[in-house]
């Protein structure tokens, strides 16, 4: 079937006859006598729409034929009206030939070729050949602008064999007896594809690259273009704003700002551990002095809620620090029952590891350890005094 949508890519509506109609995997795959809809292919995602009543969502080719994926059966056959969703087609236009400005002007300035596409719902990807710096990512950047600017005429060729040999296309050819379809845009691209462009440069908008990365022995570079690139520039301008607005300045001034709040913090953060420490060492000292007592040795067992683990970890750390003492912490923080079993190391018949690992089922949590410090969390909070119990009780036989 012949593509329509090469003919004119602008057309967003037509009527046509519906000659087939395939039921697979509860799905209704449709052929029409003429379509605009522009099947998957070349990179480019399928076109999307309504036939009748009948939601479109993926058009395909298989042998020539062309099959609109429906999950409704249409009612109607003949003079059926269909219509493209045109806001996902321009947008796949728009990326389609933005991706091939930016390639062009990789190789062009860098002799640096792109080996893989992406057309995504957020962003489109390019991955080339080679490495690229930061400058020469942003010299391609602003030569695609310059050239969207242009306003040169995007052209669809289909050369003979003969022709095809006197053009200089910059990728290999497919291996096909059918006529290749080739597009050229002013002097600046002349390859191969199969995709849906605009007429001119110009309706490309403006290309910004959002992101660039490492990729294999190449690059990925992330991308938008038109409408995509617009969206996001009012997205990040009004998330700029709202910065500069709570710190008080201007965007000149706001990393300087943000800089000097993330030093404060840092100090602050410092401050604020060594101040905790301090205060540890005095509960430290408080709770060996409270402690219940068998035998030689000092058991430390306390329930906490909604205080910080790490601070808990930390009293049982610094309580390991003095003689013959075992530790058994249970920590209840947001919907999770933590176990911190710790003791002085010199306690060879002891072993944390092996107590918590019993211990821990009554939560119906996991965890390990050494012989001297083991933790663990679990589901089951109401289980948490009785895994305490549990433990102490086993410590005091051990003991006696």
């Amino acid at each position: 079937m012949q593509k329509l949508c090469y003919e004119n890519g602008y057309q967003k509506e037509f009527t046509a006859e519906i000659i087939a109609i395939i039921e697979k995997n509860n799905t209704f795959h449709i052929e029409l006598d003429k379509t605009y809809f522009y099947p998957e292919g070349g990179g480019q995602p399928s076109d999307t729409g309504t036939i009748e009543s009948s939601v479109i969502t993926f058009v395909y080719e298989e042998n020539g034929h062309i099959y609109h994926v429906s999950e409704t059966k249409p009612i109607k056959v003949h003079k059926v009206k269909c219509t493209l969703d045109w806001d996902k087609r321009f947008d796949a236009m728009q990326q389609h030939l933005g991706q091939h400005i930016l390639s062009a002007c990789f190789l062009e300035l860098f002799r640096c070729s792109t080996i893989g596409f992406h057309l995504g719902q957020d962003y489109c990807t390019i991955d080339t050949d080679r490495l690229l710096d930061m400058n020469q990512v942003q010299e391609a950047e602003e030569l695609t602008n310059q050239i969207i600017f242009d306003n040169l005429a995007v052209e669809v060729l289909y050369p003979s064999k003969a022709e095809l040999k006197k053009l200089s296309v910059k990728k290999t050819l497919p291996l096909t007896n059918e006529p290749i379809r080739i597009v050229k845009i002013g002097t600046i691209d002349l390859n191969p594809c199969c995709g849906v462009h605009p007429s001119s440069t110009l309706e490309v908008q403006v290309l910004k690259v959002c992101k660039y990365e490492k990729y294999k022995e190449g690059m990925r570079i992330h991308f938008l273009c038109g409408r995509r690139a617009i969206t996001d520039y009012f997205i990040k301008y009004s998330f700029s704003s709202k910065i500069c607005s709570t710190l008080k300045c201007t965007a000149d001034d706001a990393l300087i700002k943000i800089e000097k709040l993330s030093q404060d913090f840092n100090k602050l953060s410092v401050e604020n551990r060594s101040l905790k420490s301090e205060i540890a060492d005095y509960e430290v000292q408080d709770m060996l002095n409270s402690s219940e007592k068998i035998g030689a040795y000092h058991i430390v067992k306390s329930l906490y809620t909604n205080v910080d683990l790490k601070y808990v970890t930390l009293l049982a750390s610094k309580l390991t620090v003095f003689k013959d003492v075992i530790i058994l912490f249970g920590v209840e923080t947001q919907n999770t029952a933590n176990l911190v079993f710790m003791c002085t190391k010199d306690l060879k018949k002891m072993h944390m590891g092996n107590l918590l690992k019993d211990a821990i089922t009554l939560i119906d949590g996991k965890g390990g350890g050494s012989a001297f410090s083991a933790q663990g969390g679990g589901k089951d909070i109401n289980n948490l005094p009785s895994a305490l119990d549990y433990a102490y009780m086993k410590i005091k036989k051990i003991i006696n």
